[in-house]
């Protein structure tokens, strides 16, 4: 199982989202912890690197009504030996691209 963190920036971000856009979020949180272990994403998952930003990534994903939602993360040193440990940086909409 991947391991993961959160930035205190990320965890402010995700208290903003409505219940409805969090339940989304884990929704698609499942499917990337599966492709993580897959060691591929998805194309639906829209995983790709935010530009200017090294080392930092985005996942995409419909949040309903309104923007896509967007989060940000990066690899951290793993835990445990050959298993990938994610650092949740942002989430929410474009608008936090400007500060990944």
């Amino acid at each position: 199982m991947p391991t993961y963190e959160t930035l205190p920036r990320f965890t402010t971000d995700l208290d903003r989202l409505t219940p409805e856009q969090r339940r989304r979020f884990h929704q698609t949180v499942a499917a990337f912890v599966e492709d993580l272990r897959m060691g591929r994403f998805r194309a639906g998952l829209r995983v790709k690197r935010v530009q200017r930003a090294r080392g930092i990534y985005e996942l995409t994903w419909s949040m309903g009504t309104g923007p896509a939602g967007r989060a940000t993360w990066e690899y951290g040193p793993e835990h445990h030996p050959g298993t990938p440990h994610v650092i949740w940086r942002r989430i929410g909409t474009h608008d936090i691209l400007t500060g990944p």
